[in-house]
């Protein structure tokens, strides 16, 4: 774990070809919004639309996860759109449930194939609902669906300012998933998204609406906390230590039980920036890991 602040990443939007030549059977594309061309669009027309490793894809997908003919989206005689999966080895998954066979799409269900992930988009509307898509994917996190680490350093920043105009609580809590990395090694990175996306919808269900949950990066997570001072943050840290110790993660076959460690810091008079704060809090979270994990220190 490094103890350096990393305040310096920024989300990249890419925008790269469109399909054009054929005229759609309605109003529809996909998204990417997870994978190395972030923000992607594909017009998705009357023909078929391959996904898979083979360069001659429709989709190529560089990955090892992703069959050679991984699945493909074909139009249906009403106008829209079916996902079917070519028998691939790691699965397709419409909505985090794998498919069998063939799904019918509807707007705003998500794609994943191997670490790809897609938002089907269809109806009136359309560009209206993208330039909203992409909006979205500059504050959200694609995988977990919480706010993501541009969204989060915004809301510190005023929530900084306001805590040190008037003299208000603030804390702050790192997070980080105990030995993660096995779990890819040992299930796979589908058993690994799971886990981080059950692990956000189980912590975010304690979080309340004036205070923020974000992926800061990786299987590290942040909590901002207006209005709290170390003591109560603490006590709070705690509470979810001990929820995640006690959850049962199960994804297909595969079950697993995950810890996490908890860095906590409060906002002091001496602090002049907001990244002095989960500085702090990242050097608790380092140190918690260091004495033997599974444990909160501030």
């Amino acid at each position: 774990m490094s103890k350096s602040s990393h305040l310096d990443a920024q989300t990249r939007i890419t925008t790269v070809r469109e399909v054009t030549h054929l005229q759609p059977t309605r109003d529809a594309f996909l998204v990417q919004v997870r994978g190395p061309e972030l923000g992607r669009r594909l017009l998705l027309t009357d023909r078929v639309v391959a996904i898979g490793r083979d360069p001659e894809s429709t989709i190529p997908l560089k990955s090892d996860s992703v069959s050679r003919y991984h699945a493909r989206i074909e139009p249906t005689g009403e106008g829209g759109h079916r996902l079917i999966d070519n028998m691939s080895t790691n699965g397709t998954y419409r909505n985090q449930t794998q498919v069998n066979g063939t799904v019918q799409l509807i707007s705003g269900d998500y794609i994943q194939v191997g670490d790809a992930i897609f938002k089907y988009l269809a109806g009136d509307n359309i560009e209206l609902a993208y330039h909203e898509e992409i909006y979205r994917l500059t504050i959200e996190d694609s995988l977990t669906q919480i706010a993501n680490k541009r969204a989060l350093l915004d809301f510190l920043e005023r929530e900084f300012a306001r805590a040190k105009r008037y003299q208000r609580e603030l804390s702050v809590i790192m997070l980080d998933l105990d030995h993660f990395k096995r779990i890819n090694d040992t299930y796979g990175h589908l058993m690994g998204d799971f886990v981080l996306r059950d692990c956000a919808r189980l912590i975010g269900g304690r979080v309340r609406k004036e205070e923020l949950f974000a992926r800061y990066g990786g299987e590290e997570f942040c909590i901002v906390l207006p209005e709290m001072g170390r003591e109560n943050a603490m006590k709070f840290a705690e509470t979810i230590r001990a929820l995640v110790e006690e959850h049962t993660f199960t994804f297909e076959t595969n079950t697993v039980r995950v810890t996490a460690s908890f860095g906590v810091a409060q906002v002091l008079d001496s602090m002049a920036k907001p990244d002095e704060v989960v500085l702090a809090a990242d050097e608790n979270l380092y140190a918690a890991k260091h004495d033997g994990r599974n444990r909160v220190v501030g």
